[in-house]
């Protein structure tokens, strides 16, 4: 049985006809950019969120982008983020003329280490980006500490956790993107939001970055064709915020679902690999189902007998950041980050979508076992 990382049309059937009934209403219109929708989908959005507003844009990179440029973030200002996450985390920050600064990650989650964070603040610090990583809260509470302590801003990397919540202070649940100066989302269409293309929104309390946000999506414009500064060719198209406003509707369920398919995982495997950890005070939304093993060997092993039966698998990451040549000018070298580094050798996801049935799951699980028992 072959099985796919993600099926990004088996929750489609269930929404065809609201989704194809949607798109005709904006075709039918004309209003292609920035259209009513798009309104309709950012109040929407920020509504179940938890966010005063939402600005919609063209992707999760210029969500990050434009995240980093609202904030007043730029040359010279370094901002500390994890290596273990897509590279759009990090050369938006470098794209912004500020500078990336890893720091190591907790074993369990995968996330941003508040501990390694600390050590790295100096007096250029301006910012943290902690990426809610697979759909794993970061540790909000020590983040948080920090950045008040030092005068920081935080800007939450959520492309892979929409929906996914954090208890904040052990008081108040609260979606990831609402608790930092603002939070970063793609609706890349893997997603738990997915468009049918491209699309990314930024959440946040600040009036202010709202407005430079909405001026930067659009040019730098304010006012048409008046141009406080120079900005960027970055809206979310109406047809895509139609779409995203249909499956809105449906998350919340769709993470539930996502919730049952980590816990059959779970059963099947907890005496066979590392699972998912969930940490008190935090509830996850799966975008991926990350497992781990003793060492490298058996995880590549495992890896190339599910690769050898037809069932997807990806290493989320295989090279952190920090080792990458792409940022060799900063000077890190193997052994400075050696939490993340042991993780990247151990690691590789399952598939993982809402509509996985007990046949695949148990087909991926029962090729897991055979792997380790080989």
């Amino acid at each position: 049985m072959k099985i796919p990382m993600v099926d990004v049309l088996a929750g489609y059937w269930g929404i065809k006809d609201e989704v194809e009934a949607a798109v005709r209403t904006v075709m039918n219109k004309g209003n292609f950019i920035l259209g009513e929708e798009v309104t309709r989908f950012e109040n929407e959005f920020a509504a179940l969120n938890g966010s005063r507003y939402a600005v919609g844009v063209a992707n999760g990179t210029d969500a990050l982008r434009l995240s980093i440029l609202a904030c007043g973030l730029g040359p010279g200002d370094e901002i500390i983020t994890t290596p273990f996450t897509f590279i759009a985390t990090t050369e938006t920050i470098s794209q912004a003329g500020a500078v990336p600064v890893f720091a190591d990650i907790d074993p369990g989650t995968y996330n941003l280490d508040p501990k390694s964070v600390e050590k790295k603040i100096t007096p250029r610090t301006k910012a943290v980006i902690p990426v809610h990583l697979y759909g794993h809260p970061a540790d909000m509470d020590a983040i948080m500490t920090l950045a008040k302590k030092r005068a920081l801003r935080i800007i939450e990397d959520c492309a892979q956790s929409f929906t996914a919540q954090y208890q904040l202070g052990g008081k108040e649940w609260k979606f990831t993107g609402a608790m930092g100066d603002c939070g970063a989302f793609s609706f890349f269409p893997a997603k738990n939001l997915g468009a049918f293309g491209d699309g990314g929104l930024v959440a946040t309390d600040d009036p202010e970055i709202a407005g430079n946000l909405k001026a930067l999506r659009n040019h730098g414009s304010k006012a048409r064709y008046l141009y406080e500064t120079e900005g960027f060719n970055s809206r979310l198209d109406t047809i895509q915020a139609a779409i995203l406003s249909v499956k809105l509707k449906h998350v919340l369920k769709w993470t539930e679902m996502r919730n049952a398919v980590a816990e059959k995982y779970r059963a099947a495997l907890k005496d066979v690999c590392a699972s998912a950890v969930i940490k008190p005070g935090c509830r996850h939304s799966f975008n991926y189902y990350t497992i781990r093993f003793e060492s490298k060997t058996a995880r590549d092993a495992a890896q190339k007998h599910l690769s050898d039966n037809g069932i997807a698998n990806q290493i989320y990451y295989p090279v952190a950041l920090h080792l990458q040549q792409a940022y060799e000018r900063l000077g890190y070298k193997k052994g400075d980050l050696p939490v993340c580094e042991q993780a990247q050798d151990e690691v590789f996801s399952l598939p993982m979508y809402p509509e996985l049935s007990d046949e695949q799951i148990k087909t991926v699980t029962d090729a897991v076992k055979e792997a380790v028992s080989t």
